[in-house]
């Protein structure tokens, strides 16, 4: 006997998935009954008499049963799996709100207010645990910007479709139990709260997991590779062209305010001086991460993180201090330091493979000679009193 909370659901969920895919839905009980419809003639039917271009296992509480799916009729071709993907995700909504009183947009707004920084710690983990919210792993913020494809529909219902079409790829590409991480910011753009510690990023890492993040630069590597991968799925899953922005992690509820900072600034800056449809961090925005953000203490960490290879080379960082004060001139640099030509040519040589940055050609060194300057700025003034 199939209960009436049962059929309720059952039916929100034909509906939000019928308005999804443009297709026809419609849900079986455990015996192969359509116990609800898009098509109101086919309830009663068994799964065997309607069309199937996907079948998803339903279960809510002890009552089981399946969504099947009809081929869709939109202009838009969507591959079974993402069509699997989005269907999932719409159980796991709706029956969710079978248990509660909030709902996605609820999410979404609580999710923006965090990564603006409107919400303290305590009030954010509070409002987050009966949202399925887990701010406990160490986070970064991935910010895509899908707006080609998102903004493309025409209307407001059918770009909250193409949002939800992002968001379930991105559910998809790293094997998420559901959406809760994930918040449609509007306007095309779409924010995932990716966890970065090591154990997370370890399909992407060069190494083994090695503990938890100490730093802002901790596993930016494996989490520019994951962004990296993440942007193909989006491409092929969309058809469309798409950016995305990485932030650092930075600890705290609230760093995830700072985390998309980064990503936004990353973002902006990256589709502005390198063109769109790439993955951007402000580790690789070269000249234009100095000039384009304005926060100092920004610009000194990342003047850190650029010359951290040096930290333990002091005759690399003298050489380079050396080179640039004769204006990059090898002859004059090699006798300042009272060193062979080919010695200063191997050390140059050295800096370029710890630093991935050329001395010699001039945009490297722009940028190169700019982390000297604020490295030194802080250290003879403090980052907080700047």
């Amino acid at each position: 006997m199939i209960s009436p909370h049962f059929a309720r659901v059952a039916n929100l969920v034909t509906g939000r998935v019928s308005e999804l895919l443009f297709a026809p839905v419609c849900v079986t009980n455990d015996r192969g009954i359509v116990i609800t419809s898009s098509d109101r003639d086919q309830i009663g039917s068994t799964s065997d008499q309607v069309s199937q271009f996907l079948r998803v296992p339903f279960r809510l509480q002890a009552q089981t049963g399946e969504v099947i799916v009809g081929e869709p009729s939109g202009d838009e071709a969507i591959s079974p799996r993402l069509a699997q993907v989005l269907v999932e995700l719409v159980i796991h909504q709706t029956t969710g709100q079978a248990r509660s009183i909030y709902s996605p947009e609820v999410k979404h707004q609580f999710l923006a207010d965090l990564l603006h920084g409107r919400l303290s710690d305590e009030v954010a983990i509070d409002q987050a645990k009966p949202l399925g919210i887990d701010l406990s792993p160490p986070r970064a913020v991935i910010l895509i910007d899908a707006a080609n494809f998102v903004l493309a529909g025409g209307n407001s219902e059918t770009e909250r479709r193409r949002a939800q079409l992002v968001i379930g790829s991105v559910v998809s590409f790293f094997h998420l139990p559901s959406d809760t991480i994930c918040a449609d910011l509007g306007e095309g753009k779409v924010a995932v709260l990716k966890a970065s510690d090591s154990k997370n990023l370890e399909l992407w890492a060069d190494c083994p997991p090695s503990g938890e993040c100490t730093s802002s630069w901790t596993n930016l590597t494996a989490l520019r590779r994951a962004a990296d991968a993440l942007l193909l799925r989006l491409r092929n899953d969309t058809r469309a062209a798409i950016s995305v922005g990485i932030g650092r992690y930075h600890p705290g509820v609230r760093g995830l305010a700072r985390s998309y900072q980064d990503a936004q600034a990353a973002l902006s800056l990256g589709s502005r001086f390198q063109g769109c449809n790439q993955v951007y961090c402000l580790g690789r925005l070269g000249i234009a991460a100095f000039v384009g953000i304005a926060d100092e203490r920004t610009k000194i960490e990342l003047a850190r993180y650029l010359l951290s290879p040096l930290d333990h080379e002091p005759d690399l960082l003298t050489t380079l201090n050396a080179f640039f004060t004769e204006d990059c001139c090898p002859s004059t640099t090699a006798k300042r330091l009272s060193i062979h030509r080919n010695t200063l040519s191997y050390r140059l040589e050295k800096i370029t493979s710890l630093t991935g940055l050329e001395p010699r050609r001039f945009d490297d060194a722009v940028q190169m000679r700019l982390a000297l300057v604020l490295r030194s700025l802080a250290e003879v003034q403090p980052v907080s009193s700047l």
